[in-house]
């Protein structure tokens, strides 16, 4: 009686640790990269640059220009900005808030962040886009 010879299917996975590292690597060097403010804002221009240094995240404030506001990312009601930053910035040591805002906002959104900024001993920065 003959057997016949069985072979096993055999399948190497060797590299497929090299090849998944790699690619956790190139996602977590490519996510670092990504602008934390995603919300679309027309921002005014400017010609200095002056960038922060602080080890605090800075608090993110963006205005749409159809004046939907945005704390970190996260949609807020007009009415609630001043008790949103107040509970953000009450943990902080010398809170800033970061604004991104509309270049076609009225003057007074403006004027009501600026009061509140002040209100809360909070330090306003506004962020602008390069004038290229």
């Amino acid at each position: 009686m003959l057997r016949k010879k069985h072979r096993d299917a055999e399948v190497s996975t060797d590299s497929l640790n090299d090849i998944m590292f790699f690619l956790l690597l190139f996602f977590l060097i490519l996510s670092t990269m990504v602008s934390p403010n995603a919300i679309k804002v027309n921002l005014a221009k400017s010609a200095t640059k002056t960038t922060l240094d602080k080890q605090e995240k800075p608090i993110q404030l963006a205005v749409t220009k159809d004046k939907k506001f945005f704390i970190n990312n996260k949609e807020i009601q007009e009415a609630n900005l001043e008790n949103e930053i107040a509970a953000i910035s009450s943990k902080m040591v010398e809170p800033i808030i970061f604004m991104h805002l509309d270049r076609d906002l009225p003057i007074q959104i403006i004027a009501d962040i600026m009061t509140i900024s002040a209100k809360l001993k909070c330090k306003p920065v506004l962020a602008t886009a390069p004038n290229n």
